[in-house]
């Protein structure tokens, strides 16, 4: 018999939650446009937060193995320094990196620069030829350039007619570059703050917690919260390995295939394959593009090399080395990777794997719990 008095509850939940999905139904585009612009005013923070997210795995590894002895020693002036000195080192270290990187690399460039001015005339020549052997006339080249000379003429007569509109655009695309670069130095910044107080900031948020959920729900945020923590820890850990086991392969095949700039452009590679999906088209094509310089041939094995070495890393490193590390079987890797990019793009592939991490971990527990509960209650045979 079904008791009203005893549903009521439920029933009212069901048609509140009912009103909100209707109302945001037809509310959908001004409830959109005023969740982008709160998210816009919070940008400068939530860049911080992920900043020091990242971050904060480096600053554990020289709080507590760089800075070991130190640590033992536990004195007051260290107790007072040791945030601050961390902090600082640990920027350093990204700073001494990201230096390493562009010192071996403009060197290159500037050298790949000169060398292509020296043989320009040469690589001028060749081309004609190869052009020539495949059927394409010099005749059809100067008219190609004819009709780009035409292109240009209304390029700049476009440009002249329409200027006010040009001034706004640049304007436009000005003010957001220097927003973007200013929300990354206040997200700096903030992350510093983090990094900085992130235990006195703990305890904040802990209080929040145990003042405004019961028991029970602040038990299960805190596992889960916990649990989130570990995971992207993994996660940063683990693609950081990755991109060093990738730079080693990437060194260890142009140096056996004899490709020019190998440590250079191994270093890159390495480097790039840190950011999802475009990174490695960058470190490919500026790589490409130094020993098209030297060598047009090598350029091609290289292009060839890196093509396999992506197969390599996609299918068997990434799940296996990634994977591992948080926890996340390899088939269900090559599927969060594949929804995350096509539902968010770079940031969907880069968050695709700790997220469905933390869910199959959760799942994982969940059905454990459930299956020792019945096999609890489950009567003994006689």
């Amino acid at each position: 018999m079904f008791n009203l008095e005893k549903n009521k509850r439920t029933i009212m939940e069901l048609i509140f939650f009912t009103i909100i999905l209707i109302f945001i139904f037809i509310y959908i585009k001004p409830i959109w446009s005023f969740i982008t612009y709160i998210i816009k005013i919070f940008m400068p923070f939530i860049i911080g937060a992920m900043i020091a997210f990242v971050l904060n795995v480096l600053l554990n590894v020289v709080e507590n193995k760089m800075f070991k002895k130190l640590n033992e020693k536990n004195t007051k002036t260290w107790q007072r320094l040791k945030r601050p000195t961390s902090v600082i080192t640990t920027f350093l270290i990204i700073i001494a990196l990201l230096a390493l990187i562009l010192g071996l690399l403009i060197p290159q460039l500037q050298n790949t620069t000169e060398i292509f001015t020296e043989n320009f005339d040469s690589y001028k020549q060749e081309t004609m030829k190869l052009l020539d052997n495949i059927g394409i006339k010099e005749k059809d080249i100067n008219k190609f350039i004819n009709n780009f000379d035409k292109i240009k003429v209304e390029i700049t007569n476009y440009v002249d007619n329409n200027k006010e509109e040009i001034v706004e655009t640049t304007v436009g695309v000005a003010s957001t570059v220097i927003g973007t670069i200013t929300s990354f130095v206040l997200g700096i910044v903030f992350a510093i703050y983090v990094l900085l107080k992130k235990e006195d900031l703990g305890r904040q948020l802990n209080k929040i917690i145990k003042a405004y959920l019961p028991e029970k729900k602040e038990k299960r945020l805190k596992e889960i919260a916990a649990l989130s923590n570990t995971t992207f820890g993994n996660f940063i850990s683990g693609q950081c390995l990755e991109a060093l086991i990738i730079g080693i392969l990437c060194f260890i095949g142009m140096f056996i295939l004899q490709i020019p700039y190998a440590s250079t452009i191994s270093v890159l590679v390495g480097f790039t394959a840190l950011i999802p999906v475009f990174g490695a088209f960058i470190g490919t094509f500026i790589g490409a593009f130094l020993i098209l310089m030297v060598d047009p041939t090598k350029a091609l094995i290289f292009i060839i090399f890196i093509i396999i070495l992506q197969q390599i890393e996609g299918n068997l490193i990434y799940p296996k080395v990634v994977g591992k590390s948080v926890g996340l079987p390899g088939i269900w890797v090559l599927v969060a990777v594949t929804i995350g990019a096509s539902i968010g793009g770079i940031i969907g592939m880069l968050l695709s794997v700790p997220i469905s991490s933390i869910v199959y971990s959760i799942i994982k527990t969940n059905v454990n719990t459930k299956l020792e509960e019945k096999t609890k209650k489950k009567p003994k045979k006689a």
